[in-house]
């Protein structure tokens, strides 16, 4: 597996059952202990069955615990050891907890970069541009993801539509056609309100392209283009708030591969834009 252990573990987090979660938080944090021990010392120390330590890594893409193992000791200490980016403490300046939250972020694009795909970048890129008309969905923080994107792609050469009301984004999602595409933000992929509405657009025959932290999220199996953000969760924040970083670079990205596959017509659309704008701005 190219992607490291941490990351695939990163990206299925939200899945797991509690001893999942203890066997994945083990793991991250020992990664060292893991890989000199046996199965059996690993069920031993967590107090889990063998059995289920066996099914976690085969959950996780490996063909058992032996298979794992071999694949951390492969990786070394440096790409398996968790890393706290964060980590920010009373005595510390306001300097250096502003450079920490910086580091974290940084840490988030870094990793969600790893996970970017190419076959879900052309597949996005071919929904975009056959779109007749695109809708950008999301609920609560991921709403401010959303209204980002669609404020971006108004300068597109395309028809962008967005409300912040969910009921009415419901109803959207329930008019769309078959040659329409949606673009679904959630950061756990099992935000009710967003399945809800990817479900009347996957009834609709529309095209649905899913930003979330979880690939194994129910809204990421509804998708047809699925992107993964990482983001480590934090004392005083939630991952939320970093995969929006990771998110807006994902949205940045399509945009700006859409710009470039349709550049004549993206000219045209962003001259009338800075045009009107610019009657706006002060002499």
């Amino acid at each position: 597996m190219s992607d490291s252990i941490r990351l695939s573990i990163k990206s299925m987090y939200t899945n797991l059952s509690e001893k999942e979660k203890k066997i994945a938080d083990f793991i991250l944090e020992n990664p060292v202990v893991v890989g000199s021990n046996s199965i059996n010392d690993l069920s031993e120390t967590l107090e889990i069955a063998p059995s289920t330590i066996f099914q976690f890594t085969r959950k996780i893409g490996y063909q058992g615990f032996k298979d794992f193992k071999l694949a951390l000791l492969t990786q070394g200490r440096s790409e398996t050891e968790i890393t706290i980016h964060e980590n920010i403490y009373d005595s510390d300046s306001l300097l250096t907890k502003a450079q920490k939250v910086f580091d974290t972020n940084i840490s988030t694009l870094l990793d969600t970069r790893k996970f970017l795909d190419q076959v879900a970048l052309e597949q996005a890129l071919e929904y975009l541009k056959d779109a007749e008309a695109v809708y950008f969905f999301g609920v609560g923080g991921s709403e401010i993801v959303a209204t980002d994107a669609y404020h971006k792609f108004l300068r597109a050469p395309l028809r962008v539509h967005h409300s912040t009301d969910y009921h009415i984004q419901l109803m959207e999602a329930s008019l769309m056609k078959p040659s329409d595409c949606a673009i679904l933000i959630s950061h756990t992929g099992r935000s009710h309100e967003t399945i809800e509405i990817a479900k009347a657009a996957r009834e609709a025959g529309a095209k649905l392209i899913v930003l979330t932290s979880s690939s194994q999220s129910p809204l990421a199996l509804l998708g047809d283009a699925v992107f993964v953000s990482i983001a480590e969760e934090t004392e005083f924040r939630s991952e939320a708030l970093s995969s929006r970083i990771a998110q807006l670079s994902i949205l940045d990205s399509l945009y700006v591969i859409l710009m470039f596959e349709r550049k004549k017509a993206s000219k045209e659309s962003m001259a009338k834009v800075r045009k009107r704008i610019a009657k706006l701005k002060a002499t």
